[in-house]
């Protein structure tokens, strides 16, 4: 799982440019919607640090990589148009870009798969990160 740090900036960010659904994050209660309703869900899956300096304590650089993923549930069989641009929103969102000391570069098009009880699809991809921690 990504650093405490790593999480608030990606959902920050999250919470201020997309509000098309409700939105699921380590951060959040809330469970998935009973109506059948699109719903996101952030995750992260991969993270690693790794020692990018040696110098005094409390000097050192330490790198963490790893990789944020974005899962948009909606109610099968509706077409994949308007989920599609959802998604594309979002990867526009965190392709290529430095927020909050976190940086990101390609975001992949989305894979996408029923749910096991085929009610659902699920379109999702993954960000990959670098962020610096200092100390």
């Amino acid at each position: 799982m990504a650093s405490l740090a790593v999480m608030t900036a990606v959902e920050a960010r999250l919470a201020a440019n997309f509000t098309r659904c409700a939105i699921i994050t380590p951060f959040t209660t809330a469970e998935t919607p009973g109506d059948g309703s699109p719903y996101l869900t952030v995750t992260y899956p991969v993270a690693n640090e790794t020692q990018a300096s040696i110098g005094a304590p409390g000097s050192n650089a330490y790198r963490e990589d790893g990789t944020f993923r974005f899962m948009l549930s909606v109610p099968i069989r509706t077409g994949l148009e308007q989920w599609s641009a959802w998604i594309d929103e979002l990867r526009a969102l965190y392709r290529g870009v430095v927020f909050d000391g976190v940086v990101t570069w390609e975001a992949p098009p989305p894979a996408t798969r029923d749910s096991e009880d085929e009610t659902r699809c699920e379109l999702s991809f993954a960000v990959p990160y670098r962020f610096y921690i200092f100390g």
